[in-house]
């Protein structure tokens, strides 16, 4: 079952945020500002939507789109930022489901095209956008930071 996250099932999307950080080697993992950053994402939103799977009522997979614009297409895009599920809850097509959830999201929300980036080693997860109506692309990622 997917639904939104909110103050309600933040603390139960929180662990797995840090499951998360902790697969992308994030060296400093800070739970107090993990809080207050997912907070700002929910239904109503116009920053994006943060989701969580639920299997028997346990947290095992969450998703989250951030809204933002490009000006190649002069339209505003859904950026599928964050997709995990727990090793143990794998290839049962949740991620799947995460992600086909975001895509209807973003398109409710005026957005036309949802897009991610993953890293070039997670060969697990780009079997599975490699099998999904996706579009691979050749552009590189680059980041510049503060």
């Amino acid at each position: 079952m997917i639904e939104a996250v909110s103050e309600f099932n933040l603390p139960d999307v929180l662990p797995l945020v840090r499951e998360y950080q902790q697969f992308y080697q994030v060296p400093e993992i800070d739970e107090g500002k993990n809080a207050e950053f997912f907070s700002q994402f929910g239904i109503g939103s116009p920053l994006g939507c943060q989701f969580v799977f639920k299997d028997s009522d346990r947290a095992v997979g969450f998703a989250t789109i951030y809204f933002s614009f490009s000006s190649t297409i002069a339209s505003k895009v859904g950026v599928l930022n964050d997709v995990y599920v727990q090793p143990n809850a794998r290839r049962k097509g949740i991620a799947e489901a995460l992600i086909n959830h975001c895509r209807d999201y973003a398109v409710k929300h005026g957005a036309v095209r949802l897009q991610w980036v993953t890293a070039t080693d997670n060969e697990q997860a780009q079997a599975l956008y490699d099998k999904m109506n996706t579009k691979k692309s050749t552009w590189h990622f680059y980041t510049y930071s503060a």
